[in-house]
């Protein structure tokens, strides 16, 4: 059985790297890239490195196999302060449900702000026609499942809209994933996702419309413009990790490690590692490494080091409150703040 489960995971791995190998010539040509923005404070503290080792709600944006972990009922809620200095917020909320013995069902929902813009025409080319708010909203009903004690898998299905005053865009993302957990205390760990597949779409509204003068006809006449369509910005992430503990139930140090693929980026390798102290508190640090090899230049404003904390206090005999926090480090910026709140009910 484990030989079966590390040929396919392997062979999925393969396949989809050749598939979907980073691109940097194509940065900047998907759309819809806040679906690669992690909403959740846990994993942003290891810089996304834990592909292998994500459970509950945070699963559901690193790999939604790893939501099978859920032992009861979870809500959580974060809130994102995106690149410091640009006035980009992300809001987030979720909710997970152990349905069965082996099945759970999440309901995820992110929210953008992008605070508001100034209005600019061809005639006002320097603002003074008002202001816009654009926003963006993320749905998205998740379902994994425990196959066998060490097996675990999922898929998540995303509707993401656009709003910019009058143009609008939606679409459709699946993501999927697998996790594979063994050893005698379940210390290994190995995970393999693939996210944003779907179809292609683009923007429709009034906001395309463009009033030009009708030849010999001494009049104007509205005509619509066509949008083109954009791509999905599809990931793969191929990650492992390892928990030593080194003494039982008290102090625990986990090592995460990542390769992720970008069809429309540059890849990155990222790494995590985790100090928990029983089941109260833990401080984590993650690495993400750029492949810069084509240009030897960075092309994103995130650079390597992040950051974060959990603490996690008991309200009952089954229930507990989890607080995280992570902070990003950027360039150009004033880095990246992720601030959350989980309700346990097991």
């Amino acid at each position: 059985m484990r030989k079966a489960v590390y040929s396919t995971m392997l062979a999925v791995a393969v396949a989809s790297t050749a598939a979907f190998a980073g691109n940097p010539q194509r940065a900047g040509s998907a759309g819809a890239n806040e679906l690669l923005i992690n909403p959740w404070a846990g994993s942003a503290g290891f810089a996304n490195s834990n592909i292998a080792s994500a459970t509950g709600l945070e699963a559901t944006f690193m790999n939604i196999a790893g939501l099978a972990f859920t032992e009861g009922t979870e809500v959580g809620f974060a809130n994102t302060q995106w690149l410091i200095g640009s006035d980009i917020s992300v809001n987030s909320g979720g909710l997970a449900q152990r349905v069965s013995e082996t099945g759970v069902l999440s309901i995820s929902v992110q929210s953008f702000d992008y605070g508001e813009w100034e209005v600019t025409t061809e005639d006002l080319p320097d603002g003074g026609a008002g202001t816009i708010s654009p926003t963006a909203l993320t749905f998205a009903l998740g379902y994994a499942q425990m196959f066998t004690s060490e097996i675990h898998g999922g898929v998540n299905i995303k509707v993401f809209n656009s709003n910019i005053s009058n143009l609008n865009a939606t679409g459709v993302a699946i993501d999927a994933g697998v996790q594979y957990v063994t050893g005698d205390k379940d210390q290994y760990k190995f995970g393999v996702t693939l996210k944003n597949v779907g179809p292609s779409f683009g923007y429709s509204g009034d906001g395309l419309d463009i009033v030009l003068p009708v030849p010999q006809g001494g009049y104007t006449q509205s005509f619509q413009s066509r949008s083109a369509e954009f791509e999905l910005p599809t990931q793969l992430s191929i990650g492992a990790a390892y928990d030593i503990h080194l003494v039982e139930d008290v102090h625990r140090l986990t090592v995460n490690g990542a390769f992720i693929s970008n069809s429309f980026e540059k890849d990155n390798y990222v790494l995590g590692l985790e100090y928990g102290w029983r089941n109260w508190f833990a401080v984590r640090a993650g690495y993400r490494i750029d492949d810069n090899r084509v240009d030897g230049r960075r092309s994103s404003a995130i650079t390597g080091p992040a950051f974060g904390f959990t603490v996690n206090a008991p309200l009952g005999s089954s229930s507990n409150f989890k607080l995280d926090y992570a902070y990003r480090m950027t360039t150009n910026f004033g880095g990246i703040h992720t601030i959350g709140g989980t309700f346990a009910l097991n």
